[in-house]
Order: structure tokens, then C-alpha cells, then sequence
């Protein structure tokens, strides 16, 4: 029998939003639920439960425990992380045209490719999509926001090659 390694030993490199990870939550009365949300997150911080994570490998998997929970969040994106991100917390500087590589600029969907005059580095398309939902609205962005629509399609250190509905690319301009 094994105790499980800590999530917080591997640091920054630990994949907390890896499609193949199952969380498990342990509540101090015994029960057992899977998946990951704000709701397990504040549990967790409210020492009701305990977070856990089954990273799979190709032979066996391994539990991790949660022991941090800051590094949880901010892997997580419930809370914004400017360094793994690489984006500021500022309304950004945004410029994008659709890809002259598109080979129908009229579809459903488009390829467009976004560059960020500010200085920020577009790490994670979630955290980018909830600033730009947020900048939309007139608000902070917060936990739980959605998942966005886009998907990444080619890259550069500054400008990102995006997918995204036709019908709404002028939220963008």
C-alpha cells in the first residue's frame, strides 16, 4: 500500500487541469464524490473535505493529495494567475483579423488570429476567454465562468491562430 504523493511537491508543473485527471473528494463524514468545482474548492478550504487526484499512466495511475489549495485554484482557474496565464489583469490591447489561410471567411466558424499589442503572452484560452467575457460585460471576471467556444488552431510566442463563431467575431473588435 502507498500513501499518495503531494500535488504541491511537483509545484507549478503539476497538470491540474489535465483532461485525463479525476479529482476525488473525501468529506470528513466519509463520503466519496469525483469531479472538480468551486463548490469542492471551498469545501475543501473550509476543512470539510479533503481534494485528491488520480493522474493515469500508461501502466498504473497515482493519487496525489491536494495540499495546496492557493495552487489548486489558480491551476484550476478559479482564481486568476497572471504568471501561468501570462496574462495581466488590465483590459488588453487586443488586434485580429480573420487567417488569409481561411478557406471559407463566410463559414459558421472562422480561423482569426489575435495578437496582444500589451504585452501579455496568451497561455491559457480559458483565462483569456473569461477577461474578454468580462470586458464585454463591464465586469471582473469570476470563478466558474464557462468554458469558451474557441479552439486554438496555431500559435506564436504573441499572436494566437483562433477558431471562432462567425456571428459573434465583432465582440472581438
Amino acid at each position: 500500500m502507498h500513501e499518495p504523493r503531494s500535488a504541491a511537491a511537483m509545484g507549478a508543473g503539476f497538470p491540474y487541469q489535465l483532461k485525463t485527471m479525476c479529482y476525488i473528494e473525501v468529506g470528513r463524514d466519509g463520503s466519496i464524490t469525483w469531479g472538480s468545482d468551486l463548490d469542492a474548492y471551498e469545501r475543501a478550504r473550509a476543512g470539510e473535505s479533503q481534494l485528491y487526484a488520480v493522474w493515469p499512466g500508461e501502466w498504473s495511475s497515482h493519487l496525489f493529495v491536494i495540499d495546496d489549495l492557493d495552487a489548486y485554484a489558480r491551476g484550476m482557474g478559479l482564481v486568476h494567475d497572471a504568471e501561468r496565464s501570462g496574462l495581466a489583469d488590465h483590459e488588453h490591447d487586443v488586434q485580429w483579423a480573420i487567417s488569409p489561410y481561411e478557406p471559407n471567411p463566410q463559414a459558421s466558424y472562422v480561423a482569426i488570429y489575435v495578437r496582444l499589442d500589451c504585452g501579455c503572452v496568451l497561455r491559457d484560452l480559458y483565462a483569456f476567454a473569461a477577461q474578454m467575457r468580462a470586458r464585454k460585460a463591464g465586469t471582473s471576471p469570476s470563478a466558474g465562468d464557462s468554458a469558451p467556444r474557441v479552439a486554438v488552431t496555431a500559435c506564436a510566442p504573441v499572436v494566437r491562430a483562433l477558431s471562432r463563431p462567425r456571428r459573434t467575431v465583432s465582440e472581438w473588435r
